[in-house]
């Protein structure tokens, strides 16, 4: 008699060969069954959904989350760089923050205002809320839980009471000076004294009370405040109220969890097409996107180095390279290496990679399958009109790049083909929740502060 163990070993033997030669549609096999079978092994369920957040305390980050009051020069809002009507980033390769003006790939150097761009790609903000999310950016500066305690880049400054990353990570951003804070010596969009813009960029523990006092002074807040906090003092709100608040916010506006791929994974066959069923199989198996992109959001929360292209500004003492997590652990063995990002709308999120490499999602895809020939004819006409010109294609960057790749960059037997490329945009196109599509309805009619919305 066959023990369970060996059944189940046999039975996945053979999922493995029919995906790898393509041989599950061809031969009449039920692809939903040999698909089911490999989320069951790869432990693929329905995620679960954040708690639902308090409407008062959402409606107050909804009015944060657009509001320009909370940059110092009053230029810039969390939406400037996280537009919901562009898939919560802002479709540049590298955002443009102060000294820019506009909105996504429309955003400009501002006349003649100091500019410079900011190092990395923009991510987006779908599903941070969810239960498990516990480190946000590319590099994992910050993160960690109630349980756990919390690191950021604010060090011992770093407040302990968030109730998740997300609420921890929505305060960072007020802080550098090339991004919602300004630098030293400009002024506000009124010409009055930017208080904050003579302070460092580490200086934490002065910038957020500043951050704070421009709400909780501003008449057009005082419903708001009362309402998401009964019963608090205005004298006793600090950073980490704003920081609920935008953190509920963005938690109940960007969970998006009724993709195609969801309603397969709730029981529904007829949710995902043929040609994304195909693709599913080649995702968890010889394509083996599974070995980074697990779990049911489709990421490890780890860190590998895909051998992306280094191109852009780059960052930090490393520029134009950006060591990536190298540069957080000061260890070499993490140089290159990229926090693996949730696939859930990555269709809507482009373009792709932690310096927006890739315009296009295809290509992003396809670097993955073979990063050497990816590499080898990488074209930098793809990124920002500034950045033509910045890859760096010399031997002894391409040899650092390739002494940490990652093991599990390789396809496992032989490569796609065009047509199995196809399933397999196909199955990632079904990671898009349609309600994702069209998020207008985010944005307030007006800012309690009474600044535009609009730049």
């Amino acid at each position: 008699m066959i023990s369970k163990l060996k059944k189940s070993t046999l039975f996945f033997a053979l999922i493995t060969a029919a995906s790898a030669t393509g041989t599950v549609q061809a031969s009449g096999y039920n692809s939903d069954y040999f698909l089911r079978l490999k989320l069951q092994h790869y432990q693929i369920g329905s995620v679960t959904p954040p708690a639902a957040q308090p409407a008062p305390l959402v409606e107050l980050g909804r009015n944060l989350f657009f509001e320009k009051e909370i940059s110092g020069r009053r230029n810039m809002s969390c939406s400037t760089c996280h537009s919901p009507v562009l898939g919560s980033a802002d479709a540049q390769s590298q955002s443009r923050g102060q000294g820019a003006i506009g909105l996504g790939p429309s955003r400009r150097k501002n006349g003649d205002e100091f500019f410079q761009f900011l190092p990395r790609n923009t991510l987006s903000l779908w599903n941070r809320g969810v239960p498990g999310w516990d480190t946000m950016f590319w590099d994992g500066r910050l993160g960690g839980t109630p349980a756990t305690g919390f690191f950021s880049p604010a060090g011992a400054d770093t407040p302990q009471n968030f109730s998740n990353a997300l609420a921890a990570f929505s305060i960072i951003p007020v802080t550098p000076d090339e991004e919602m804070r300004g630098f030293p010596g400009q002024l506000d969009v009124f010409g009055k004294v930017n208080e904050m813009s003579e302070l460092s960029n580490d200086d934490f523990a002065q910038i957020w009370p500043l951050v704070t006092a421009r709400v909780v002074n501003n008449d057009g807040y005082n419903d708001l405040l009362a309402a998401a906090f009964p019963g608090v003092r205005d004298e006793d709100i600090d950073i980490t109220h704003i920081a609920e608040a935008l953190g509920a916010f963005m938690t109940d506006e960007f969970t998006a969890l009724d993709s195609p791929f969801d309603r397969y994974l709730a029981g529904d066959n007829n949710a995902l097409s043929e040609d994304a069923k195909q693709g599913a199989l080649l995702f968890y198996g010889r394509a083996n996107c599974v070995s980074c992109h697990s779990g049911a959001l489709q990421t490890d929360f780890d860190f590998h180095n895909i051998a992306a292209p280094q191109v852009g500004t780059g960052r930090g003492e490393a520029a134009p390279l950006d060591l990536g997590r190298g540069a957080i652990t000061n260890n070499p063995a993490d140089n290159f290496k990229f926090r693996t990002p949730s696939l859930r709308n990555i269709e809507l999120e482009a373009p792709y990679f932690h310096n927006g490499a890739f315009a296009k999602l295809e290509d992003a895809v396809r670097h993955h399958l073979d990063p050497k020939a990816s590499l080898a004819s990488y074209d930098d006409s793809q990124v920002e009109p500034e950045h033509v010109g910045t890859f760096q294609d010399d031997l002894e960057t391409i040899f650092s790049l390739w002494s940490t790749v990652s093991p599990r960059l390789a396809v496992t037997g032989e490569p796609l083909n065009d047509n199995e490329v196809k399933n397999l945009m196909a199955f990632l196109s079904a990671l898009t929740d349609p309600s994702s599509l069209n998020k207008l309805d985010a944005v307030p009619d007006k800012l309690p502060s009474g600044l535009t919305l609009a730049d």
